[in-house]
């Protein structure tokens, strides 16, 4: 089967939702393709406390916002109900069940290979996200461990491991969330904390911290950073008195160095205080139900939660000249290599802003730049 459409979005969740819309709302013919069955399929699957920690007055999509019933900071189960009324108020018919699985340039055109057939199409929106592959816990001696070993995205609710002491590694958002419902579920946390970190409160004297950083979003990372450096330090206080390592260098920076955001805290540095949570160095080696740790010290633990990440799926599907990918990549058009042969990315990259903001900026602008340079049918 082979089937030609104007624009082809791959994936359908928040990114490819968002897109969507915004095509829809430029009259500009386009086809979602979603390997799962519904939409929106990593908001269904995580874990049941999760919540956006960021605020809902800035993690809308393109001309929806949440409703004014819905709390500061939307549940897991509250954004899947604004996903699944976005998809309705939009019109939004994905095709479900269908995988991409590759993709390439030919003739002036996208060619996307899928399992239903092939997608022919002049512009191409890659809104895979970045949880498309789970990294996988890589310890020496992990085959060892006589209990359960998952990843983060397997985790549902810490009343599974009530009473039980479970380790937790890695000190992302995810990570500091997991092991505070861990507790609040009557588990034993532990977290394994293997790098430098930042953490920033989620609200400064009541307003979301986010909010904040619009003004100094204009001026270089380095030099925002140091503005706002002392009043994070006094809010937070010293973590490396908690068995935290801080960064040599700011959070703003470190979503410009290294592609992630730092920690928003939500509780969990007044936990590790507090002795509710402990905090190890990184992982040496495990033998048996023991774990060994880089920083000397050693613990006995009946499950391990890796919260480490994901691979993005974009690099596994593409078969492009890599000048092409690396400037297609950029995804909004600060550089003329934006939509470079109608290739274009959205959800892919951390804005100090809010990811979810980024993208409904993105989704429009897209749609824009596919308006000012495509012929519409």
């Amino acid at each position: 089967m082979s089937t030609s459409t104007h624009t082809l979005i791959i994936g359908a969740s928040v990114a490819g939702l968002a897109t969507a819309a915004a095509l829809g709302r430029r009259q500009i013919p386009y086809c979602i393709l979603e390997r799962h069955g519904d939409i929106a399929a990593p908001w269904r699957s995580h874990y049941h406390r999760l919540h956006l920690h960021t605020p809902k007055s800035i993690s809308h999509l393109p001309f929806k916002e949440f409703g004014k019933n819905i709390p500061r900071y939307p549940s897991r189960k509250q954004v899947v109900d604004y996903l699944d009324e976005y998809r309705g108020a939009f019109g939004i018919e994905p095709l479900f069940d269908t995988e991409a699985r590759k993709i390439r340039w030919e003739g002036g055109q996208w060619i996307t290979e899928t399992d239903k057939g092939i997608f022919r199409s002049v512009n191409l929106v890659i809104a895979t996200g970045v949880y498309d592959k789970p990294r996988s816990i890589d310890c020496t001696g992990i085959d060892t461990f006589p209990g359960p070993v998952l990843h983060s995205g397997d985790y549902v609710t810490g009343k599974t491991f009530s009473g039980r002491k479970v380790l937790v590694i890695g000190f992302g958002n995810s990570a500091c969330e997991i092991a505070i419902d861990l507790y609040e579920q009557g588990a034993i946390p532990s977290l394994s904390v293997r790098s430098p970190v930042n953490v920033v409160p989620r609200d400064v004297f009541g307003i979301p911290i986010l909010r904040l950083s619009y003004f100094l979003d204009a001026l270089p990372p380095r030099i925002a950073d140091r503005l706002s450096g002392p009043l994070m330090r006094w809010l937070i206080g010293d973590i490396t008195r908690l068995g935290l390592q801080r960064k040599s260098y700011g959070p703003l920076e470190e979503i410009r160095r290294d592609g992630h955001p730092p920690v928003l805290d939500i509780g969990t540095v007044r936990h590790i205080r507090e002795g509710h949570i402990k905090v190890y160095g990184g992982i040496d080696h495990i033998d048996g139900p023991t774990v060994y740790f880089s920083d000397w010290k050693q613990g006995a633990f009946d499950a391990i939660v890796g919260a480490i990440g994901y691979d993005s799926g974009y690099a596994r599907l593409l078969d492009v000249d890599e000048t092409r990918l690396v400037d297609a990549r950029l995804p909004i058009p600060r550089q003329k290599y934006f939509g470079v042969d109608g290739l274009y990315f959205c959800g892919t990259r951390v804005s100090p802003t809010g990811q979810i903001r980024s993208i409904c900026s993105d989704a429009q602008k897209i749609a824009k730049h596919i308006s000012l340079t495509s012929s519409i049918p």
